[in-house]
């Protein structure tokens, strides 16, 4: 705390600002929430704005976050004018010329760079796993990037070689969020009462965006296999984003396979349900297909609670696979570790415990501050 005060003060009543799609749901937004709150606390003037835009542009944009993961993606004239007429809205009404240092988060906002005579740093934060991004939408996505001073990406393996320098953060959890703070048995209680989760049985969960990435369907495969040999309930909570149209087609093709012992809950905003859940779980699954970096299993593992997580983007920079949790690849895969967990309290047991020292010592706040700190520094005029 006191190293990061003294970086703190060399740039102290600067003005800071994150610009990004949406002010909830979802990793970037919970990071934000927290990491501006901490900037003030430094002296460092942070604002945070969240553009806003018609349907069409989230719709746009939702395909391009998918195709920059790998997905398919028809680029007509007609979607980089929706998409390039929003930005240039919303940077008419979003004043970031006098700024030291502006974030902008992720795809949505990215031209507007376009639209200001700049006074400070502008960074580009992509927080997407661009492991294999969509080529012709990135060539057309780089001209925009290539105007910043510097893009941070998670990981060394989603770098570009762009014309800019480039920086890789990890993101981290806020250990005292409502979220991740600790609860009493009765809380708990209470929240699985309110949702009429059993708990005669032990519990399975995912807690995530209902996004096809997430493969919740594959979850529930998984689950379908692996009852043949454990006994649990599966709850599957999550919620849409504002900026992921997708969110609710996904959520109904979920309650169709739903039953007794596969619930399906919408109300992935209620911090103190997923606290809850991820605490009274006996494993957490994360089996997304891929995944920029999971929050969601930072979250589980600093509850003490092993995660099952698919072996792609930032997941393995969080489970050692083994040690406080287990990677897999394939639906098989992770039904055989289901099996192994429930099956074996003292190993459940170790892993959580191991799981939790994994967060602590790496992807707590803190870190991504002093990180922020001094990029900021770096690029100081003063």
């Amino acid at each position: 705390i006191h190293r990061i005060r003294e970086k703190g003060d060399r740039v102290k009543k600067h003005h800071v600002v994150h610009v990004n799609s949406t002010h909830y749901g979802g990793g970037v937004a919970e990071m934000l929430l927290s990491i501006t709150l901490l900037m003030n606390d430094l002296g460092i003037m942070t604002g945070w704005r969240v553009i806003r835009g018609i349907p069409d542009f989230f719709t746009i944009t939702k395909k391009m976050h998918n195709a920059l993961q790998g997905g398919p993606f028809h680029m007509t004239k007609h979607k980089k004018q929706i998409y390039e007429q929003v930005v240039f809205e919303n940077a008419a009404r979003t004043h970031l010329h006098a700024h030291d240092y502006v974030v902008i988060h992720d795809p949505q906002p990215l031209p507007m760079i376009e639209h200001y005579t700049r006074k400070g740093t502008w960074i580009w934060r992509c927080h997407l796993d661009l492991s294999n991004p969509h080529k012709e939408l990135w060539n057309y996505l780089r001209d925009f990037i290539n105007k910043y001073d510097a893009a941070i990406f998670t990981i060394p393996e989603y770098s570009q070689k762009l014309h800019i320098p480039e920086f890789f953060f990890l993101p981290a959890i806020d250990p005292f969020s409502l979220k991740n703070s600790d609860l009493t048995e009765e809380e708990m209680q209470d929240r699985l009462k309110h949702y009429n989760i059993p708990t005669d049985l032990p519990i399975v969960v995912q807690v995530s965006r209902f996004d096809r990435w997430k493969d919740p369907a594959g979850v529930i495969e998984a689950c379908r296999i692996a009852r043949k040999k454990a006994d649990f309930t599966l709850v599957l909570l999550g919620n849409a984003a504002a900026d992921d149209p997708e969110g609710t087609e996904v959520y109904e093709e979920l309650t169709e396979k739903k039953d007794e012992r596969t619930l399906v809950i919408p109300h992935g905003d209620d911090t103190a349900l997923v606290n809850t859940l991820q605490r009274k779980a006996h494993v957490v699954i994360q089996k997304s297909t891929r995944e920029g970096f999971g929050l969601t299993v930072t979250e589980a593992m600093w509850k003490g609670t092993p995660v099952i997580g698919g072996r792609v983007g930032g997941i393995p920079r969080q489970i050692d696979d083994g040690v406080n949790g287990f990677l897999v690849s394939s639906v098989e895969e992770c039904a055989d570790k289901i099996v192994t967990i429930l099956g074996d309290d003292e190993l459940r047991k170790s892993m959580g415990a191991k799981a939790r020292e994994k967060v602590k010592e790496n992807f707590l706040l803190t870190r991504l501050l002093e990180e922020y700190l001094d990029l900021f520094i770096k690029y100081s005029k003063d």
